[in-house]
């Protein structure tokens, strides 16, 4: 494999535009996170304080925790990065638990105006009946998907049949890790448990498709020091995720391989065994365009590769199978979107990919697209099980 360059692989942010600019483009986005966020709590306080009308001291007490709650909405992403997990997490824990929380009071409440609306219920006992009812179903969904989340992968054997796969190496054995999310809610003990799992599953390969952390090098060397003892007969190879952009790149490109990973920065392998060969390429996530690089560049990865070889495509985002298609890739595995992970986002994650989780045939391409093994925001995973994802490959 080429030698990575990281002056080049994640090129430093360009400073085209000027700080005045900056200034103006990041006050812009602030204020209009506040408008959304600030009306959405301010329709929760009415339907769930305000308009029941409970006793003054319930009714304080539910504004000063809707209100408490918003402001750590803005507070958990300085204090993720300013601070390591053992003390954000006290901070990002109840942030991340109120958005989820959010997320099915508003979808509740949606639902019950509408209702309301169309069978003409008004009134005080018809606004304490639907607070009640949304409040009780938002708790039962958290709990539900809660346990779901906290419980872990399950180990997801997946067989493939490819055309153009060597019949000698016939039942090959790839481990894909995907959306882990090792940070401020999940730690070292689910980075331990994530290699073992690994390991009991005997691979040939291992595969990182992205999103390993949310956190600095600095504040999560020792989190992800487990995964040094991943080992495969072919090697263990990494692509970075959007998250890992968010997490600084440059930093962690260099970082997990010194944890054994070799990195495929829009690049490529060829994998040898007994005589047998296949390619495995590996791009950049989209992100890192946003910092001067070339996102995922399909072309420069697989440039120069043997042709007549299956071709196997580590990609973070499954939005990039538009451009492995084109050159007719074998197989893409991917992550990101977490099969939805709150139903029903992933009807949502429609709108971005009809590749939400699973494997798809298109042509003579195929893809699979892992839920991943951890969670990230609202420590809740309902309809949209976690996975590690053992792929057998056998020849078509």
């Amino acid at each position: 494999m080429p030698e990575l360059d990281l002056a080049t692989a994640v090129p430093e942010p360009p400073k085209r535009r000027s700080l005045a600019k900056r200034i103006a483009g990041i006050s812009l986005g602030v204020t209009i996170a506040l408008g959304i966020v600030g009306s959405a709590h301010r329709y929760l306080w009415l339907r769930l304080v305000h308009d029941p009308v409970w006793p003054r001291a319930l009714e304080s007490a539910g504004s000063w925790a809707i209100g408490l709650a918003m402001v750590l909405l803005f507070a958990y992403p300085i204090i993720e990065r300013m601070q390591p997990p053992r003390i954000s997490r006290f901070v990002v824990w109840p942030a991340f638990v109120w958005l989820g929380a959010c997320f099915y009071l508003l979808l509740g409440f949606g639902a019950a105006d509408t209702l309301r609306a169309l069978v003409g219920a008004r009134g005080l006992a018809a606004a304490r009946i639907e607070a009640e009812a949304v409040l009780a179903g938002t708790v039962a969904l958290l709990l539900v998907g809660a346990w779901n989340a906290q419980r872990g992968p399950v180990l997801r054997e997946v067989q493939l049949q490819l055309p153009r796969w060597p019949r000698g190496l016939d039942g090959y054995r790839i481990v894909q890790l995907t959306d882990i999310h090792i940070g401020a809610t999940l730690h070292k003990e689910f980075a331990q448990r994530i290699v073992d799992m690994t390991a009991a599953a005997k691979p040939d390969l291992i595969a990182v498709t992205g999103d390993l952390v949310d956190g600095s090098v600095e504040h999560l060397a020792d989190d992800v020091a487990p995964f040094s003892k991943l080992a495969a007969r072919d090697g263990v190879f990494f692509v970075p995720g959007n998250h890992d952009h968010y997490s600084g790149a440059r930093r962690w490109l260099s970082h997990v391989e010194t944890l054994g990973m070799k990195v495929l920065h829009n690049s490529h392998v060829v994998i040898e065994h007994q005589g047998q060969s296949f390619v495995l390429a590996g791009v950049d996530d989209p992100t890192g365009r946003r910092s001067g690089g070339r996102g995922d560049d399909v072309d420069a990865a697989l440039r120069g590769t043997p042709s007549g070889l299956a071709c196997i495509l580590l990609a973070h985002d499954p939005r990039s199978f538009t451009r492995a298609l084109a050159r007719q890739v074998t197989l893409q595995i991917s992550g990101h979107t977490h099969g939805g992970q709150i139903w029903p986002f992933g009807y949502l994650v429609l709108l971005s990919t009809r590749f939400v989780a699973g494997h798809y045939r298109v042509g003579q391409s195929q893809i699979y697209v892992s839920r991943g093994a951890g969670f990230w925001g609202p420590p809740v995973r309902l309809f949209a099980p976690s996975e590690l994802t053992v792929l057998v490959i056998s020849s078509a």
